[in-house]
């Protein structure tokens, strides 16, 4: 991670680590950026959520980017990936998306795709980082970049995509929960689109409420949701709709691994799985491996985060990617996650298997798992600490002989907050728990 850069853009609590002059200078060095490669195009997307801070950091941004010679395109409103797939499409230099993902309202942050459509490079972002501590002065006023805003043909762009990949007709009740987030602009006119009953929870964002107990961090509320209104399905999106869980008929939460797998065998069997297996996180469950190789395809294990995922799938050619928290990698379709269409997809899967959802993910072994948050008062700094002492160390080496075969531990810090995440699984879950808060406690001491 650089200076600015995290595992997922720029992100902080606004006011504190990301303000305005920030966003202006970060938008002045992407501009700066594009100069310096000698990019013919200098045409600049941007879309965010609706946290009341996007107003603010938008304005900011598209200052600095025409500060720099940049036109900017606002597209308002739209989830992560629609700009993935906008800019790609329609060969703009940058997309930029202003959002905090799945963190409550008072964080934000800045993501960025190249013209192909992927989040900028390491250098990239280097580079980056260099023109937003350097004191470049702004281009001559006749150079000055414009700015147009989308009256809403992007956005429809994007749904009409989303809609192309719905291959087979689904004839249940779908609840769909937008978090109160970026696909409440989008989800309403997609799946009601395709034809089936669905309701709508969390669709009316205000800038505050953007995944408060809801979406895909929040799933209780989805869960009840569907139990008290019988749905056949449940769909969460998180803030800016690039992650995706389900619920199924009875009110259990599917999470991305068992999603994966039920993705991983229906291509298989449908002949479209590059590369002859799939990639999951170190993180995944433990059944993924056993799933893997009874449908004889190959689980492979990248590092946490969306980045990690795609650069393995990458190296072995997989077209298949995701994480257990939502994020589904569709590569031939999309170059990073993106809720709703992993949704649209899976209407697919599910309708073609004649199963209810708890069928059709009961398949799948699970190992016993757990995974609490060690939620720290002292910041990163106190996070770093905790992981780097060797008596942290010491207690993971010696669970891991303890459980042996049976199960494992791994500890591992967040990369966007001040939180050290632990991994549990055991021959139960009772035992899982138990270890899991030996290790909260542990580092507690420490």
């Amino acid at each position: 991670m650089g200076k600015y850069f995290g595992t997922d853009g720029i992100r902080g609590v606004v006011g504190e680590k990301l303000d305005a002059r920030l966003a202006y200078r970060i938008g002045r060095a992407a501009a700066g950026m594009l100069a310096c490669d000698g990019e013919e195009k200098n045409e600049v997307l941007i879309a965010r959520d609706p946290r009341i801070s996007g107003d603010m950091l938008e304005a900011a941004l598209t200052a600095g980017l025409c500060s720099g010679g940049a036109n900017v395109g606002q597209l308002g409103i739209l989830p992560t990936p629609a700009i993935a797939h906008l800019t790609r499409k329609s060969g703009f230099a940058m997309g930029i998306v202003i959002s905090a993902s799945h963190n409550t309202y008072e964080h934000n942050g800045i993501k960025m795709f190249g013209s192909d459509g992927f989040k900028l490079s390491d250098a990239q972002e280097a580079r980056i980082e260099e023109l937003i501590d350097s004191d470049a002065e702004m281009v001559n006023s006749a150079d000055l970049g414009r700015v147009g805003r989308d009256s809403g043909y992007f956005a429809m762009d994007y749904i009409q995509f989303l809609a192309s990949n719905s291959h087979e007709r689904f004839a249940g009740r779908v609840a769909i929960d937008c978090s109160n987030g970026a696909a409440a602009v989008t989800a309403r006119s997609l799946f009601t689109g395709l034809g089936f009953e669905c309701e709508f929870i969390s669709d009316n964002p205000d800038g505050i409420n953007i995944n408060d107990k809801c979406g895909s961090t929040h799933m209780e509320t989805l869960q009840s949701f569907v139990k008290s209104g019988h749905f056949d399905v449940g769909f969460a999106f998180d803030g800016d709709a690039d992650r995706f869980l389900v619920v199924d008929e009875l009110g259990n939460v599917v999470d991305g691994d068992m999603l994966l797998a039920v993705f991983a065998r229906s291509m298989k069997e449908l002949g479209m799985l590059r590369g002859d297996g799939v990639v999951g996180t170190v993180v995944s469950n433990s059944g993924m491996d056993a799933f893997a190789s009874e449908c004889g395809f190959t689980f492979h294990r990248a590092d946490v985060g969306d980045r990690h995922v795609l650069e393995m799938m990458m190296e072995t050619g997989c077209n298949l990617g995701g994480e257990s928290s939502g994020h589904m990698i569709f590569l031939d379709d999309m170059t990073t996650g993106d809720g709703q269409l992993t949704a649209v997809k899976f209407l697919n899967v599910l309708a073609a298997s004649g199963k209810t959802v708890s069928e059709l993910v009961g398949e799948v072994p699970r190992f016993p798992q757990v995974m609490p948050n060690y939620k720290l008062s002292g910041g990163t700094e106190e996070r770093d600490a905790i992981m780097a002492n060797p008596r942290l160390l010491e207690e993971v080496e010696k669970y891991q002989e303890i459980l042996k075969d049976e199960g494992r531990v791994l500890i591992r810090p967040s990369g966007t907050e001040a939180v050290i995440r632990v991994l549990v699984e055991a021959k139960t879950e009772q035992r899982a728990a138990e270890i899991a808060q030996y290790f909260i406690d542990l580092m507690k001491s420490l």
